[in-house]
């Protein structure tokens, strides 16, 4: 017994002398360590705009507009219904549902349409989380752009679907998530409904507007500051998506274990994790995946459009032979070869913002993740009973899919990933997750309380 200890204290001796260094780093660390620095990796994405804290007065009136009915142009939906901070920022459904809800207040899973409505919003709900980090475009096709990348002090305004393609939209707003907050207000299938179906787009929102004239002038005061202004100066269009996205603007989630580790706590990530961020960021010929192509840099996104043929499952945007494709940015630039790409998304707190895909197809990290590492493969043996939303179109999800394949896929076959690798890599996205996004309590300060000041008694209290 002895000789046999010895043995193993000698093999763990030579295993030791193997896989550390001098100085007490392990040879993992050091590799991974010198890659980061290589990429000028800090965990913490850069914006030159100052983040708003969650209790300052515009923040807080923008909470309390992202979670009221009264900018459901039938009182039955609001902002929250498909981006609750409880559900990643997000719903939890491959595809929303917006407005005729059968229980408005019921979201995530729960959540169903009324009889005789079908799923018309085509494409997941992206997070909110983070989003102030955007500095080139929002919505999964970037019909919300900046003139220029979006720096604090070198605004150069913002380009939406109100104005010509490149034209300067006078009021697009202050920035890039002011200007998103304008959108869904004005969509029949997330928010509008059936109110005032042939007005304009501007009509509409200035009808909400002067639909919380009678009783949110004490909110709109305090949130501007401005307690002499009327109601007429302070209840804008333009006021209401200023203090939603600045709402949206203060949920900034990236205090990770992947931040902690950059910061030089070689235990804040796991061997494994650490293995599956070589994999991430080294290239292919190198033994990685070199996923980091294109989710680069601290937000792990390039910001530019690619076609990853996800699966195209619903109603689409009524493109292509089939009328129920959707050709992504291709239908906002009109430029051929921009069909079927979409914005690469951060993958900051990618644990939690699931469903995947733009039609939200993958209903687990693992799924997404297999389809970035083996496309094809995850193409043709697509299995349709993961969704967990009933009355998803389904017909011609194939062919679709298959149309964006064969039409410039940017993906290949990763040769070299083994089922260690997927699992390696795994572990290291869950380390992009900042813990506070799955505590109740840590994102209360962005969830009103009940006893909070109800204006118009329409706040949108959630039940799962």
């Amino acid at each position: 017994m002895n000789i046999h200890y010895k043995v193993l204290a000698f093999l763990l001796i030579i295993y030791i002398s193997f896989s550390v260094s001098a100085d007490g780093i392990s040879k993992t660390d050091q590799r991974l360590r010198k890659l980061a620095q290589q990429l000028n990796l800090t965990g913490t994405p850069k914006t030159d705009s100052p983040i708003p804290a969650i209790d300052s007065p515009l923040a807080q009136l923008g909470m309390k507009l992202f979670y009221s009915k009264a900018l459901g142009g039938e009182k039955d939906t609001a902002c929250v219904s498909c981006h609750h901070p409880l559900l990643g920022g997000g719903d939890n459904l491959s595809l929303p549902i917006g407005a005729h809800a059968l229980k408005p207040d019921v979201l995530g899973l729960k959540r169903k349409l009324k009889k005789g409505f079908q799923l018309a919003v085509p494409r997941n709900a992206p997070s909110t989380f983070n989003s102030i980090f955007y500095k080139k475009s929002l919505f999964h096709d970037g019909r919300v752009q900046a003139m220029a990348d979006q720096h604090f002090n070198n605004f150069e305004g913002i380009n939406t679907p109100d104005v010509p393609s490149k034209t300067l939209d006078p009021l697009g707003g202050e920035n890039l998530v002011q200007a998103q907050a304008r959108f869904p207000i004005i969509s029949e299938a997330e928010m509008r409904g059936n109110f005032m179906p042939d007005a304009g787009t501007q009509t509409v929102r200035r009808a909400l507007a002067n639909r919380l004239k009678k009783n949110w002038l004490p909110a709109f005061r305090k949130g501007f500051s401005e307690p002499g202004a009327s109601a007429d100066e302070l209840i804008t269009e333009q006021n209401i998506s200023a203090a939603i996205g600045e709402y949206e603007r203060s949920q900034v989630f990236i205090n990770n274990p992947w931040r902690k580790y950059l910061a030089g706590d070689n235990n804040a990530i796991s061997e494994q994790a650490k293995k599956g961020a070589l994999f991430f960021f080294q290239k292919e010929s190198e033994g990685g995946a070199n996923c980091n192509r294109c989710h680069s840099g601290d937000f792990f996104t390039d910001e530019l459009f690619h076609n990853t043929a996800m699966p195209q499952i619903g109603m689409g945007k009524g493109e292509g032979k089939t009328k129920t494709e959707d050709f992504g940015c291709g239908s906002v630039t009109n430029n051929k070869g921009d069909k079927y790409r979409f914005r690469t998304p951060t993958l900051l707190n990618v644990e939690v913002t699931g469903p995947w895909g733009h039609a939200g197809a993958y209903t687990t990290l693992e799924g997404i993740t297999r389809h970035m590492l083996f496309p094809l493969e995850s193409i043709r043996h697509y299995n349709k009973k993961q969704l967990k939303q009933k009355h998803i179109k389904l017909d011609d999800m194939q062919v679709n899919t298959l149309a964006a394949a064969k039409s410039g896929l940017e993906l290949h076959t990763i040769k070299n990933a083994s089922e260690k690798d997927i699992k390696n890599l795994l572990e290291f996205l869950k380390t992009l997750t900042d813990p506070c996004v799955k505590s109740k309590k840590c994102l209360s300060p962005w969830i009103p309380s009940k006893n909070d000041n109800d204006p118009d008694g329409l706040m949108l209290h959630a039940r799962f």
